[in-house]
């Protein structure tokens, strides 16, 4: 399989793809949504949210973590996560700009049968 040639690409769109990626996940879509809803730091307790093992979990958690849309702390042997309000911001502001820049007439796109 080859590589893809991410030098092509302009740097919001790379980001863009990036953070879409992070998110393309059902249980990474319920992290970001249980965690929406949290006034504090979520430790263990994702794992009995969700049917997924610890490994699971933990492997979402780090995708995530790495797109920065969430951000964590090491308290003695657990981590504990929460949104990056920062980069969610940042996100979603990107992410808008880009479907309004979207927006044409659709209606004179190719034919709606």
């Amino acid at each position: 399989m080859g590589t893809t040639k991410t030098t092509d690409y302009i740097e919001e769109h790379l980001q863009l793809a990036d953070w879409m990626k992070a998110l393309a996940h059902p249980a990474r879509i319920a992290i970001v949504s249980y965690l929406s809803k949290r006034n504090s730091c979520v430790c263990g307790e994702l794992v009995d949210f969700l049917p997924l093992s610890q490994a699971t979990v933990s492997q979402h958690l780090k995708a995530l973590k790495e797109a920065g849309i969430i951000q964590g702390e090491v308290e003695g042997t657990k981590s504990c996560y929460c949104l990056n309000p920062e980069k969610l911001n940042h996100i979603q502001k990107v992410m808008g700009d880009f479907l309004q820049s979207l927006s044409t007439d659709l209606n004179n796109c190719c034919s709606n049968e």
